[in-house]
Formats: C-alpha cells, structure tokens, sequence
C-alpha cells in the first residue's frame, strides 16, 4: 500500500488543459481591452461631500424639496422648469390605497377637535392653525369617499451642477429663491449627495425617500411639460425667450396659415418688428409686398435694392384696376373676369361714396353707397366694359388690352336707369379731382424681391381707394406666378374703417394660404380693430400675432380676444420697447426683439437715430445704406 505509485496523467490531456488556460487568459486580458458603452458615458471620477459631490470636472449639488403651502397653483414649477440653468429633476408618485387615508383623517380630525375642546375648556386663544387643518381634512375625506380626489405620496428632488464651487453656490441660491418665492421650500440633502445623485438619475430608484402627501389636484400642479420654448429647425430669428433665454426661430409658414397680426400702441416697436422679420424673410428667399401709409419703409428698400412705388396724384405711376391675372392653374382662370367682377363691386361702393359714408344718426349701421337697382346698373355695366374690350369669360381673350375707369364712365353714362347718375358719382376719378392715378393703363411692372407701396401723400378720401386697388394688384401679381410671398398691410385699420375694404382684407386673410401667401396685418387702434366683426374674423384667421405694449384700455379687450391669463394682463401695459407676447399657433412666450447694429441701421425711423446714421454716413463711418445691396438679398 505504501509503494503504491500515483497513476500518471495522459500527456496529451495535460497538453490540453494547458492551452485551454492559455486561452482564458488570454481571453481575460483580452476583455480587459474591450471599451463598452458605458466606459464612454462614465465620468472619471466622482468625489462625494457632505453637501455636494464632483463628477469629473463638474460640480453638483442635490436638493429635496420638503416645504409646501397651503394652496399650490398650476404651473408653479414653469419658472424653474424654464431657467436657464442645467438641473436634473426627479418625480417620484406613490398611490396610496384611499380606505387607509380615510382612516388615519378621521383619526386626525378627532384628535384636532378634541385640542380645539381642551383648549376652550383651559381659556385659550383660539388656534387657526388647527381649523384651518380640520377644514382641509374633511374636505379631503369627502372628496375621497365619492372618488373624485386620489391619495398619494410625492417627492420631489434635483441636482444642478455648475462649472466652478462660486458658480454653484450662485446656481444654489437662485434657485432657491425662486422655489421661496412661492413658499416652497428646499434643502441640500447633506450627507446623502450619493443617495440624492442616484435617486435623480434616470433610473426609478429613490433612495432619499423624503415624501409629502398630496391629493391629485396638487399633484396635477406639477406637471412637468410647461416649457415655454419656441424653436423650430428652419425659419428666421424673432428675438429672445424671456423665459428661459432661448431663441425665438420660426417659421410662419409651418403653421395652419401664414398670416400675422401685429398690436401695439404707437411708439412700442410694432413697424420696427415687421421691418425685421421682413428684411430676415429677405434672406432666405421670400418676397415682400409692404403698404407704406407713413413713409417708413423708404430707408429699408433703399438698402437692399427694393422697388419704391410712390403713389400720389402727381405721381407718373399708374395701376389700372381693370387689370386681369395672368393665371396659369385652367380653374383660376376660368374665373379670373369673374372674380375681378367682385372685387370692382367693391372698389366701386368705396369709391362712389364708401368713403365718405357716415353712420345714420342713432340707427348704428352703415348707409349703404350703392343700392340693389344701382347694383345691378354697375354689375351690368361692368360686364359691357370688359366685353367692348374683347374680353369675356373665355379665358384666351384675357390677354387683351383691359378697360379702364374712362371707358366704364362712357358705358355708364349712355346707359339707361341709374347708369348715367352713377357715372357722375364717378367723374371725379376720370376727368375731375382724383383723375389720372387710377383711370390709365398700368405703367408699372414690378419684378423685385421688395416692393414697397406708399400712399402717404395721397388724400384722405382717396387713400383706402389706393390701399384697395393695391391689395387687388398684389392679389392678382400673386395667383400669377405662386412663390412664397409675405404682404404686409401697415395701418390696417384704416382699411377696416370701410365695410367693403374690410370684406376684401378678410376674404384675402381666408384665401391666401392656397397662394402661398401669408399677410401680416399691423395697427395700433386696437379697439376700432378688435370691435369689428371682420377685424376679429382676421385676427381668427393669423395663425401668429404679437402683441406689444398696450394701452390700458385695449388691454381688457385683447386679453378677452386672446384668453391671456392675469400675469400676462398685467404685463401688456407694462412692457418697454420691443418686448411683448408672441403667439405661434397654441404656443406664445414673453419675447425681446433683438436686432443687430447694422439691422437697426436699416430699420429705425426715430428722427435722432435717423440723423445720426445720415451723419455718418457722409463722413464715412459707415457705408452709405444702398452700399449693401448685393450682401442683403440674394439675386
């Protein structure tokens, strides 16, 4: 038995199970190598202290939030949500089974009551604090018998995280003192930054467990989603987020319709917001069309190379009204004379007496310029105008010569019923006071980028008839040829002042989508505007509005036009100079408009800023304005 030898091991086996060592080994080392996905994701180094923790070259603190008022209201947590700051921010929500909370409120509300008792009984002063408690508790327990409320628990946690220890301690007492403005309160969870790190990490682990009840209207309070940021991936810059500080880049077109309104009291900024966004649309290829009632685009369309039509009485530009659209689409033009038809109706009311009309006196409407028998005279003699011109509803005979004004005043007069007493209503216009500017053939033909129409030197009386034939000779140039086009309307009121003005705005507010259009209506009589019946069907009909600084008469108006909420009541007659609301479709935010020095070159029509910049320029400190044309617009 002691002599016995050991068996030997097969060679060949012991050969084997040496290489399949060598193989694990070199497996392991191997593995070693590998680089996974969260060795790239991981941070160097993480240091924790007692309150804050460093995570690689980064500094963060975790808070807790354990104080809330009485009553928390909707939206609490959008200021925090919206700062500009990087946070990280965990909700945990546990439910709570509602027979075990009714048990422990009706135990609580006894045990309330029975100090109320003892402390009447001993003489003292009566404590509100516990009434307010039993209030609250029973109005809980209704409410959770019949279901409507649900019982939870909630915490609530965030880590922010900063650069430098000064940076956090600034980032710690922001925040801070935006949560204490609205007396919730927050601590630093000390000693526990590594339990705060994970429970604020995306991974539904809490391990601070710091919790406070809650029923479901407070916590539907906290919902998370209110940030007010509007940024699209393509568009133009507007200004700024005063929110979260962020820019405000859209595009006007990605919405249902691309028309725009623009409100605000004289002096708040509202041509200089439009000019901005105009000469920005500039760039990336839309064409402006611009009605310049007050001059204020003339230093503009210089600039970029725009065409300036001046429209006055002795002015050498003509624009017949009469002038059909070269339309390509065979539907539009089947209808071309007949749509055009209509619009004259209307032109023609304003012009034989709409703009003159006067309110009857205590009857509150409108006396009509034209009645039916007139109406159907004009229809007639309208029809008979275009006809002597060889034109009619085939649309090959659309490319003739149009009629004009004069020939429409012969038809009339040498027409029986009413055509000879409203040719007279209309001589005015052919060989009177206005004639010339509207009764010859077009002698414009506008192929610019900018064109910018001003009727500031015409009359009064005449100035909606221009804005109207303009409108009309937009709309036609527009179904024409279909580009992506933006018609701005500065002053609109005075086109809704007239009943048959107003119908036009609107029914091109309504079509202009189909045309790629999108038309940006601007006033400052709010209240004249917003009262009308087609001023808010326009209104409903611009998809994006921006509302500057209000007066405080208009404000009650438009916050009942546009369902703001108190703050932003209070606001919009307190906004400076270029801030105000800017809606885009359901979304609206609290913006800065924020123009470059060289846009504000271009822009301004402040008389001081105006003759500083003409100063120098002559002295050459800055290149004269129409220096620029070729780095402005892209030709």
């Amino acid at each position: 038995m002691f002599g016995r030898k050991k068996p030997q091991l097969d060679p060949a086996v012991v050969a084997q199970q040496q290489q399949l060592h060598e193989q694990q080994e070199v497996q392991a080392a191997f593995q070693k190598g590998i680089t996974a996905l969260r060795d790239f994701i991981a941070p160097s180094s993480i240091e924790f202290q007692s309150r804050y923790f460093q995570i690689g070259t980064r500094y963060a603190r975790t808070y807790y939030v354990f104080g809330y008022p009485r009553q928390v209201f909707t939206g609490w947590l959008s200021p925090m949500i919206n700062i500009d700051e990087v946070i990280d921010m965990s909700m945990f929500v546990y439910p709570v089974e509602s027979q075990v909370v009714l048990e422990n409120l009706r135990k609580k509300v006894g045990q309330l009551e029975a100090g109320i008792q003892i402390d009447a009984e001993k003489g003292r002063v009566r404590d509100p604090g516990k009434q307010a408690a039993i209030i609250d508790a029973e109005e809980m327990r209704d409410k959770l018998q019949v279901g409507e409320e649900r019982f939870f628990r909630f915490g609530l946690y965030f880590t922010i995280y900063a650069t430098s220890m000064d940076e956090l301690e600034f980032v710690s007492h922001k925040i801070e003192s935006l949560l204490g403005q609205q007396l919730v309160y927050s601590k630093p969870a000390s000693a526990q930054q590594e339990q705060g790190l994970n429970s604020t990490m995306p991974q539904f682990v809490d391990q601070l467990q710091i919790r406070r009840n809650m029923q479901t209207g407070a916590i539907s309070t906290t919902f998370p989603f209110t940030s007010a940021d509007l940024t699209d991936d393509h568009g133009i810059l507007y200004g700024i987020n005063m929110h979260n500080s962020g820019l405000v880049i859209f595009d006007r077109f990605s919405l249902e319709n691309g028309n725009s309104a623009v409100f605000a009291k004289a002096g708040a900024g509202k041509s200089f917001s439009v000019k901005l966004e105009a000469l920005r649309s500039l760039m990336l290829g839309t064409e402006i069309f611009i009605i310049d009632p007050e001059n204020e685009y003339q230093r503009m369309c210089d600039a970029v190379g725009g065409a300036y039509v001046k429209l006055s009485l002795n002015s050498p530009t003509r624009i017949n009204p009469f002038d059909l659209p070269k339309v390509v689409d065979t539907d539009e033009a089947d209808n071309a004379l007949r749509s055009n038809l209509i619009t004259l109706h209307g032109l023609f009311r304003l012009m034989m007496g709409g703009a003159q009309a006067e309110m009857t006196a205590g009857g509150g409407t409108m006396v009509p310029a034209l009645n039916p028998v007139e109406e159907a005279d004009l229809d007639a003699a309208l029809i008979e105008t275009y006809a002597k011109a060889g034109i009619t509803n085939d649309p090959l005979t659309h490319t003739g010569i149009p009629p004009t004004i004069s020939d429409l005043y012969d038809t009339l007069l040498h027409m029986g019923n009413t055509g000879p007493q409203l040719a007279q209503r209309l001589r005015k216009y052919t060989t009177g006071t206005f004639a010339g500017i509207f009764s010859q053939q077009s002698n414009i033909d506008i192929d610019n980028p900018l064109v910018v129409f001003n009727v500031r030197d015409l009359e009064d009386e005449l100035r909606p008839v221009a804005m109207y034939i303009v409108l009309n000779y937009i709309w036609n140039k527009t179904k024409a040829d279909q580009r992506r086009r933006i018609l701005i309307v500065d002053e609109a009121w005075q086109l809704m002042k007239y009943e048959d003005s107003a119908n036009f705005l609107f029914s091109l507010a309504k079509r202009a989508r189909k045309y790629n259009l999108g038309i940006t209506t601007i006033t400052q009589d709010v209240e004249d505007f917003i009262s009308s019946r087609m001023g808010r069907a326009i209104v409903a009909n611009s998809s994006m509005q921006l509302l500057l600084k209000q007066s405080p008469s208009a404000v009650d108006l438009l916050a009942d036009v546009f369902k703001l909420t108190s703050e932003e009541t209070k606001r919009l007659s307190q906004f400076p100079v270029g801030q105000g609301l800017f809606f885009a479709g359901q979304s609206h935010v609290h913006i800065q408009i924020a123009p470059s020095p060289t846009e504000t070159n271009l822009i301004t029509t402040k008389p001081e800023e105006v003759q500083a910049i003409e100063a120098m320029e002559k002295e050459g400190q800055i290149p004269l304005s129409g220096q620029i044309n070729e780095t402005v617009i892209p030709r």
